[in-house]
């Protein structure tokens, strides 16, 4: 990208020395960070790096144990996001915050609502958005239901909701995750043509080649230090990997294809949607979010009911079977939300762990269980899949979302279930975490199982997936091999303007 003006008195946020301690954990430790205006910047690092931290310290939610923040050349001292907002920050939220049942223009507006007579000037609201969604390029009906709309639509009804507050700096979390590559190209166009503009934008995210596309300068964190400022004129998706990770790591490798053997699971008619996995085979599915794949993975899983059709499991009728049945036959699932379904935060990392085959040996024994038998499991399981944790005890809720992440599939993966059901196995997980993963999947599938793969990342349906299935509104909207799937073919099937072959 073209460099931003580089006139050091255009420096829109600095950070000097910021350190933010937790108990047990130096989150931050002493972080310089500098925004000019006009500028994208990009804040990288693995999870628990620090980054999520510092956009709290920033954005007014934490408050830092030592350092100092500029806006503008003045010092401020933020008691919360309230105060950012009045110093002209903004942030848009990995999960976005918005409320299903109002209209755009009431979301955008909502608690800085024009006024008439003491009441709010609904014409007013719907005309103001209009102006912002054409000045800026982010097309969207003011009068319709923030619950109807697709998810890359939600996201422009963020970003209006932080210029019609007259945001100069804007803070985006993970924006890409839940996007198709079109929507992606298209949020990065609003973003050039804000910075162009004179706004600042700072750009949390996972996505290497994004941030080299994308942004001016990277600021990369490890361990809660600086250990990279570059340009992305002048770096590179390994370079920025290594600052990232302390190590090499081989970036977007594609793998060898697996060997097919019997079917292991198969649907009919659940949800509309026919499919089989074999052993020894990953089947992907790809889809924005929202379009039918949770909740396909729910039934297959007992989670939602099955209406009608059925569901096969190595040749046995699982279809109205519950979920603690349809793991002992041979079912493993990692689902999309670790925090909420996945784990229980609360609860120990050896709890955690076990949960799911903590009523058999060697976990109890007599109906009880064997607290020894459970640290022993914990610890070979923590050393196995690279979990970082401070002890077997630690509250699973205490870990980074990697970590978590891969606690959750290192118990999945930890007896051999003939059929392993995943969803965003990568989801806000950090590259070095990522190729970890990816590689146990992979050996989870040659080891004779079979894998069904879904994930809003092409990059990561393509490298994995033996076969891959689109889902577009609750159906397959088009399969394909490894061999003749492309990024853009499968971009426009995810938009619905495939067809299923």
């Amino acid at each position: 990208m073209t460099p931003p003006p580089s006139d050091p008195a255009e420096t829109v946020v600095e950070l000097t020395g910021i350190t933010k301690r937790y108990p047990g954990t130096l989150a931050n430790d002493a972080v310089d960070l500098s925004v000019r205006r006009g500028e994208i910047h990009a804040l990288m690092g693995e999870n628990g790096a620090g980054k999520s931290t510092l956009m709290s310290v920033l954005y007014g939610t934490e408050r830092p144990d030592a350092g100092t923040i500029r806006i503008h050349g003045r010092e401020v001292d933020f008691s919360g996001p309230a105060d950012a907002i009045a110093a002209g920050l903004g942030m848009v939220h990995q999960s976005f915050r918005l409320f299903d049942s109002l209209t755009v223009a009431e979301n955008v507006v909502f608690r800085a609502e024009p006024r008439r007579f003491g009441l709010l000037d609904r014409a007013a609201a719907r005309r103001r958005v209009r102006e912002l969604a054409e000045e800026h390029g982010l097309p969207v009906d003011p009068d319709a239901r923030v619950g109807d709309l697709p998810v890359g639509v939600r996201q422009r009804v963020e970003i209006l909701k932080l210029l019609y507050r007259g945001a100069r700096v804007l803070i985006l979390d993970e924006p890409t995750a839940v996007l198709t590559p079109d929507e992606a190209v298209r949020l990065f166009a609003v973003l050039e043509s804000l910075a162009a503009q004179g706004r600042s934008v700072i750009l949390v995210t996972h996505k290497l080649h994004e941030v080299l596309e994308g942004a001016h300068n990277v600021t990369v964190l490890r361990d809660g230090r600086v250990t990279a400022r570059l340009r992305t004129a002048d770096t590179t998706a390994a370079e920025i990997a290594g600052a990232m990770t302390g190590r090499r790591v081989e970036l977007d490798r594609v793998h060898p294809p697996g060997t097919p053997g019997e079917v292991v699971l198969s649907v009919s008619g659940v949800r509309g949607v026919d499919l089989t996995v074999r052993a020894g085979e990953i089947v992907g599915i790809a889809g924005v979010a929202g379009n039918g794949q949770s909740e396909l993975i729910e039934a297959l899983a007992g989670l939602r009911p099955v209406e009608a059709g059925r569901i096969e499991l190595t040749g046995h009728d699982i279809t109205h079977a519950s979920p603690a049945a349809r793991r002992a036959a041979g079912l493993a699932y990692i689902p999309e939300d670790r925090a909420a379904v996945g784990t229980a935060p609360a609860a120990s990392v050896a709890d955690n762990l076990a949960m799911g085959h903590h009523r058999r040996p060697p976990a109890t024994r007599h109906g009880l269980l064997r607290p020894a038998a459970l640290r022993a499991h914990a610890r070979s399981l923590i050393e196995r899949f690279g979990i970082k944790t401070p002890s077997p005890g630690t509250p699973a809720g205490a870990l980074s979302g990697g970590n978590l992440q891969k606690l959750l599939v290192g118990r999945e993966l930890a007896h051999d279930a003939p059929l392993l059901l995943v969803e965003q196995p990568t989801r806000g997980v950090d590259v070095g975490a990522i190729q970890q993963i990816h590689e146990q999947l992979i050996a989870c599938r040659d080891a004779g199982h079979a894998v069904l793969l879904v994930s809003a990342e092409l990059s990561e349906i393509r490298s994995l997936s033996d076969r891959i299935l689109v889902m577009y509104e609750g159906r397959i909207s088009a399969s394909h091999t490894r061999d003749d799937a492309d990024e853009h073919g499968l971009g426009l099937a995810m938009a619905g303007a495939g067809t299923a072959n």
